[in-house]
């Protein structure tokens, strides 16, 4: 047979064997390359027309394709549907249905604290009374009026030291107003007996000019009055007055007088022999007697001896 007819009568198996060899899954590049070599046979003799493969054994492609959309959709629909499930679902399982909703204040009710009481405990009732001060201002009230009434306190105590202290006797006398003598020092008493004396029996800084109580004390020298207390220390009721004596600076005391006997105060000036109170037994004394003491420059001198070789 020759080459032309063998070549036509395999023609249609050839071609029957390249359609089935190139389906859809070949690349489109073998199409190109069967046009190529058909065109290349074209100097050789037509061959019969190719059987035309029947339409059911080629692949639907229009169908394929629009059927492949609604599947998506479908996959889409599905995905979506879960996801509203499962978001859904356990949030409708935690709150319950609409029967069991509770209000703030019970939820706030069923977890408060609880406090148990004894049977035997008894109320009591907080009155204004059981509290001093409830704010700031109460307590700074109240420490002004504590403060107020401290100071009146304290100034009704200075009003009366400074009363006693300047009050002069209110004891019935009538004695001489001057001691008798004219010398610049006199004797602070008459009619006495000396007792104790400078150092005597312990620690003893004056002359003890014992006498009866009520007796007049005077004025040893012309001076100003340092110290007129009824209360001045072991003293008791005391003067003491400063002096200026020959140049030198002479202060003279005189202690355990009687209450209320002073006649003279503090700051005033006095003349030699002046009266100024009366015998007593105040302070540290056990009787009636005059405490009589003499300082020169500071210093503690007999006042025995000074008023022995100076009282005239």
């Amino acid at each position: 047979m020759p080459t032309s007819q063998r070549r036509g009568a395999e023609a249609p198996e050839d071609l029957l064997a390249e359609e089935i060899e190139s389906p859809a899954h070949t690349p489109r590049s073998d199409e190109t390359s069967l046009t190529r070599r058909s065109r290349a046979r074209q100097g050789v003799a037509a061959r019969p027309t190719a059987v035309a493969r029947p339409a059911a054994s080629r692949p639907p492609k229009v169908a394929r394709r629009k059927g492949v959309k609604p599947i998506r959709n479908l996959v889409v629909l599905t995905l979506v549907g879960g996801l509203i499930a499962t978001v859904a679902l356990p949030a409708m399982g935690a709150t319950g249905q609409l029967d069991d909703a509770v209000t703030t204040q019970q939820v706030a009710a069923d977890h408060a604290q609880s406090l148990v009481v004894a049977s035997d405990a008894s109320a009591s009732e907080l009155s204004r009374e059981s509290y001093s001060a409830t704010t700031q201002q109460e307590i700074d009230d109240k420490k002004a009026k504590e403060a107020a009434e401290a100071a009146a306190a304290a100034a009704a105590a200075a009003r009366a030291r400074a009363s006693a202290n300047s009050r002069v006797a209110s004891v019935p006398m009538n004695y001489l107003m001057v001691s008798p003598g004219s010398g610049e020092v006199r004797w602070p008493l008459l009619g006495f007996t000396k007792g104790r004396g400078l150092g005597d029996s312990g620690y003893h800084q004056g002359v003890d000019l014992l006498t009866s109580c009520g007796q007049p004390i005077y004025a040893a020298a012309a001076g100003v009055v340092r110290v007129s207390q009824e209360s001045f220390g072991g003293y008791g009721v005391a003067i003491s007055i400063d002096h200026v004596i020959a140049g030198q600076n002479v202060s003279t005391l005189y202690g355990h007088m009687t209450y209320g006997s002073r006649q003279v105060a503090a700051g005033q000036t006095v003349q030699a022999g002046q009266l100024i109170g009366l015998v007593g037994s105040t302070g540290s004394s056990t009787a009636c007697h005059l405490h009589f003491e003499v300082h020169i420059n500071g210093s503690v001198v007999d006042p025995w001896a000074w008023l022995q070789a100076n009282a005239g």
